[in-house]
């Protein structure tokens, strides 16, 4: 019995009613694109009206995210990904949810106790630290050293009014290492693999937090992570849920997957996304708006990544891909089977349509290839015409020019921040508030921008920030992992920085003005004709929505915590100010 019906059995034995999956495109919700969780499509009886099947439910959801696309390709991401859930609708709560959970993955999975670890809410001005979910683990067995507290990790929303609550999220030791007595949450070893949300609360606009009439219990259990981390795989792509269709593109296209990896899980995810997407009896088919593109997408860069491993595309490698994941999830979900004539054909129909717009781009090379291609060029063939910079780069060899790829990647991280954003629904300027304390945070990702391009390249920029009340997360272009040195030196100068008591300046001007002053204007598109430049003493000038501190004393001491990659040619620093 694999994991997936090992859950629903154990939770039905506990009273809950299995609900059925729910389409991955949403019914009656147009805000967004797919169903991104277990919770998404219960929203309307989380908020208060009555299931048909009672107040316990279980199930398995077929998601899509499409936010994080580009970054498929390494160990762990995925496009499609089912969540193991079960819920609470105002009937048991924290303890029935915790020790439930406890029995499951130590019981049911043989979990040893002591690779378990444990995060419960660690407390804040509105609301306690959360001492019964502590004691609710310590009392099942887990020690008193695997049970950390954060505010950051342990609390959910709907949003910035709505149902809210604590929340207490396991952990995994994923190592052969020897287990450390001390949980640390920075530690990689350890891995996330179920979150259990008490929704107890209520926001109100005045960002007051009232007791709801009813409590509710969500949980999520992310199916090929915890698969992957019960087989003792750090590559989820090695687990049992994908091997045979690793081993299928190593068939087809006669290469090893050490060596190939990136290729083949693209492939591997792509198809499969691809596949539940026409599936679907909303009947999405390859389009340039909404679900179409992105489903356009994903085949479309299987294709390109078939075409990188040497796979002939005009063979039927697409369908026989698609047929072997139609055969694995045809037992959970009918409509694989019952629409699988339609997905066959859509598939080799884009594959089709592809392949000639790729002809149309080798025709559109040759127009201009009279000279070295830059940057914008080279992105318009990809843009445009599906080019992969490698495909360019080989054409333009046979023709002796150069192609400019710092300027083609510069262009594909806009156009990932954008693609990223409008898959969010919106722009988000990485502030959940405006407190003091995020306020310093969010001028001191002006003075970490500029100390970047000082240390390690002018042409360093932020490619995303997340600012809570407790740190700052800052992404930023950069081939290279940092050295312990140009982090001291960064850290330096931002605290150089803040002693010299630097003010901060606020100026309205044109876009056109903006740029012209040298203000740094990444994703100049989101921003209005008027827009508000932000100058830090002669050290930062950049667009910004606020809010920035009056003078650079008010930041605090500002320490790095932690760099690491966020996706590829993208790193991530993690810092506090004290």
């Amino acid at each position: 019995m694999n994991l997936k019906d090992k859950y629903i059995d154990f939770f039905v034995s506990k009273g809950h009613k299995q609900i059925p999956s729910a389409p991955v495109v949403p019914e009656n919700d147009p805000s967004v694109l797919f169903n991104t969780a277990g919770m998404q499509p219960l929203i309307p009886y989380l908020m208060g009206e009555t299931h048909p099947l009672g107040t316990r439910l279980v199930d398995y959801q077929k998601c899509i995210r499409t936010t994080d696309l580009d970054e498929v390709g390494d160990m762990t991401h995925h496009t499609f990904f089912e969540m193991l859930g079960n819920w609470s609708l105002g009937d048991y709560f924290k303890k029935e949810s915790i020790s439930w959970s406890f029995e499951f993955l130590t019981k049911v999975l043989n979990i040893p106790v002591n690779r378990l670890a444990v995060t419960v809410f660690k407390g804040d001005d509105k609301v306690p630290y959360d001492k019964e979910a502590h004691d609710l683990w310590l009392n099942l067995g887990i020690s008193e050293g695997h049970i950390a507290s954060t505010t950051e990790d342990n609390f959910w929303a709907a949003g910035e009014t709505g149902p809210c609550g604590t929340d207490t999220e396991i952990f995994y030791f994923r190592s052969d290492e020897d287990i450390p007595e001390v949980f640390d949450t920075e530690d990689d070893r350890w891995v996330e693999i179920w979150n259990n949300v008490f929704m107890q609360f209520k926001r109100n606009k005045d960002g007051s937090i009232e007791n709801l009439p009813k409590k509710n219990v969500d949980t999520g259990m992310g199916y090929e992570r915890v698969v992957a981390v019960l087989e003792g795989k750090t590559d989820n792509y090695t687990s049992s849920l994908w091997i045979d269709v690793i081993k299928l593109i190593e068939s087809i296209s006669n290469k090893k997957y050490i060596g190939n990896e990136e290729s083949m899980r693209i492939i591997a995810d792509h198809i499969r996304t691809a596949v539940f997407i026409l599936a679907d009896d909303a009947k999405i088919k390859p389009s340039n708006k909404d679900q179409g593109y992105i489903v356009r997408r994903l085949i479309r860069r299987a294709i390109r990544h078939a075409k990188k491993l040497g796979i002939e595309i005009n063979s039927n490698w697409e369908q026989e891909i698609a047929e072997l994941i139609i055969s694995k999830y045809s037992n959970y979900y009918e409509e694989l089977i019952r629409n699988k004539k339609d997905v066959l054909e859509a598939l080799n129909k884009e594959k089709n349509k592809f392949n000639k717009t790729l002809e149309k781009g080798l025709k559109e090379f040759e127009k201009i290839s009279d000279k070295d291609i830059d940057g914008i060029t080279a992105f318009h063939l990809f843009d445009t015409y599906g080019f992969p910079l490698e495909l360019t780069i080989e054409l333009a060899k046979e023709k002796n020019l150069k192609v400019d790829i710092e300027g083609y990647n510069q262009k594909f991280k806009e156009h990932q921040e954008l693609s990223r954003n409008s898959s969010q629904g919106k722009f988000k300027g990485g502030l959940a508030g405006d407190s003091e304390i995020e306020t310093r945070y969010h001028t001191a990702t002006h003075l970490l921008n500029a100390a970047l391009k000082v240390v390690v390249s002018p042409d360093c920029h932020q490619m995303g920030s997340n600012i809570t009340t407790e740190r700052m997360r800052f992404d930023f272009n950069c081939d290279h992992k940092l050295s312990d040195e140009e982090k001291k030196k960064v850290e330096d100068l931002v605290n150089k920085w803040i002693k010299e008591e630097l003010p901060v300046t606020k100026e309205e001007m044109t876009k056109q003005e903006a740029i012209d002053s040298g203000a740094e204007c990444m994703f100049i598109e989101k921003y209005p004709d008027i827009v508000t430049v932000y100058s830090i003493g002669d050290v930062s000038k950049e667009l910004c929505g606020g809010p920035h501190v009056k003078n650079t004393k008010e930041i605090g001491e500002f320490k790095i915590k932690k760099e690491e990659s966020s996706s590829q040619g993208i790193r991530r620093i993690k810092a506090v100010i004290k």
